[in-house]
């Protein structure tokens, strides 16, 4: 049909049958008939869906949380290999940080008798840095991987938005909610780990405290990443302009420059940084409270531990409460990226 009707079999016959059948008594029968088609009859009725989707919004939630599930389970290269290089992580550091918090006192068993070794002011900011290390090492990995996963998954979304599936929003609430039971798995793989390699004070209280400030520290990275990623063009963008922001939160999380040292002009950016909170509560969550003496760097005199984290990086132990709380309001900015990208997008939808 279309060899006998193209442009070169009208050339060879000098016809038109575009002409020819505008001038035809079928044109004239398809066109009446198409305008006796679209005129609606007397007692038709246009229309009328009570909503937009055919399910409710908690409906749409489930829907995309179990694709997110069957999506997550069926990409090992992101999830296994997250769980793999936690325990790495966790035995590097372990080991590096080998019994560290054993220092702070000694039992010799054979007598019933409690031997009080001093730990020095250098054991307690090497402890320090353990917490400052695992934080930086396991959320900066955290939020670059999932960068590339939610630009995968956002590509997706767009077809499936455009069908009428679901809306931006139930979306983006799924895709927050897959990650919370990945992260706690990665925040228990660590904290049983390096925690008993480091020789923490083994008490359920300290242990929680621990294991929260990291799976909220763990959460906050990788919401960041999912942030970045949907307020830009793709994930390779997204890890430029995620960087910037590493950077100064390493700068003012209050390991390397002490608070009280910080300039006052910027403690302001202290305040507002999700990790000094994060580092804030490990440590005074482990060493907050103790009042066994600490051997100063001077090699002369001595302290009790929570004077010292005190008087050198401003850390009170009856703060501890108002310190869990930041990194969920933390967790929450970060949510709210996710959010303002599901309501544009759900906007979108509506036009």
């Amino acid at each position: 049909m279309l060899e006998v009707t193209s442009t070169a079999e009208e050339n060879r016959l000098e016809v038109d049958f575009a002409e020819i059948y505008r001038r035809s008594n079928l044109f004239q029968r398809n066109r009446e008939l198409v305008e006796n088609l679209s005129k609606p009859s007397g007692n038709s009725k246009e229309l009328n869906f009570p909503s937009k989707y055919s399910q409710s919004f908690f409906e749409q939630f489930l829907a995309c949380l179990w694709k997110q599930n069957l999506s997550y389970w069926r990409n090992p290269q992101y999830t296994a290999v997250k769980f793999f290089y936690t325990v790495v992580i966790s035995l590097m550091l372990g080991t590096i940080c080998w019994k560290f918090g054993s220092k702070r006192f000694f039992y010799m068993a054979s007598f019933l008798m409690l031997f009080t070794a001093q730990e020095s002011q250098q054991d307690l900011f090497n402890a320090m840095g353990s917490m400052y290390a695992a934080v930086l090492f396991i959320g900066i990995t955290n939020a670059t991987a999932v960068q590339p996963v939610v630009s995968i998954e956002r590509f997706v979304s767009y077809r499936e938005r455009a069908a009428g599936m679901y809306s931006g929003l139930a979306f983006a609430f799924a895709q927050v909610a897959i990650e919370l039971p990945y992260v706690f798995a990665q925040s228990v793989i660590y904290c049983s780990i390096f925690y008993s390699m480091a020789s923490f004070e083994w008490t359920a209280l300290k242990f929680i405290w621990y294991t929260y400030f990291m799976y909220s520290t763990l959460l906050y990275f990788t919401f960041y990443g999912m942030m970045t990623t949907a307020v830009t063009p793709n994930h390779n963008v997204a890890a430029i302009i995620a960087a910037p922001f590493y950077m100064l939160w390493n700068l003012f999380c209050g390991f390397m420059i002490p608070h009280k040292r910080i300039p006052i002009w910027w403690r302001w950016y202290y305040w507002a940084n999700p990790i000094a909170w994060s580092l804030y509560g490990l440590v005074i969550s482990q060493y907050g409270d103790d009042d066994k003496l600490v051997a100063l760097s001077n090699g002369a005199d001595s302290m009790p531990t929570r004077v010292l984290l005190k008087e050198v990086f401003g850390y009170r132990h009856d703060f501890l409460c108002v310190t869990a709380v930041m990194p969920s309001i933390s967790r929450g900015d970060d949510d709210k990226g996710e959010y303002a990208y599901a309501v544009v997008s759900h906007k979108h939808d509506s036009v």
